[in-house]
């Protein structure tokens, strides 16, 4: 996964998720929840790769950031909550898709009767 096609496309694998443009600028493309209008995913270009802002509980981030460079502190976002991935060819979409499940599922609308969805096996 390298390029802001191909990491849209991970996200609207999810249910519910949908691509939305809410700034001036069109380097900024929201991915959010159908239920809440909350962000999961914020994609954007950066130094020349594509970077795609995920929420991650406090623990996972800083394990995230250790294990790969490619995960860094959100850019623009609140650092202990959101980390950044580059998407720099150096993960396996595996482990980049795991990332957006686990912001999907922080920020999707409450619902104490309902498992949090998994992604498709196509991601």
């Amino acid at each position: 996964m390298t390029t802001r096609a191909d990491a849209v496309a991970a996200c609207l694998r999810l249910p519910g998720a949908y691509e939305d443009y809410p700034f001036d600028d069109p380097n900024w493309t929201a991915m959010r929840h159908r239920g809440n209008q909350k962000i999961f995913a914020l994609v954007f270009e950066r130094e020349g790769h594509i970077w795609i802002n995920v929420k991650a509980q406090p623990m996972w981030a800083d394990f995230w950031r250790r294990t790969f460079s490619a995960v860094v502190p959100a850019y623009h976002m609140n650092k202990e909550h959101w980390v950044s991935v580059i998407l720099d060819g150096s993960m396996k979409n595996e482990d980049i898709c795991r990332l957006i499940e686990e912001s999907f599922a922080l920020t999707a609308p409450k619902n104490r009767h309902q498992k949090a969805q998994r992604r498709s096996p196509d991601c």
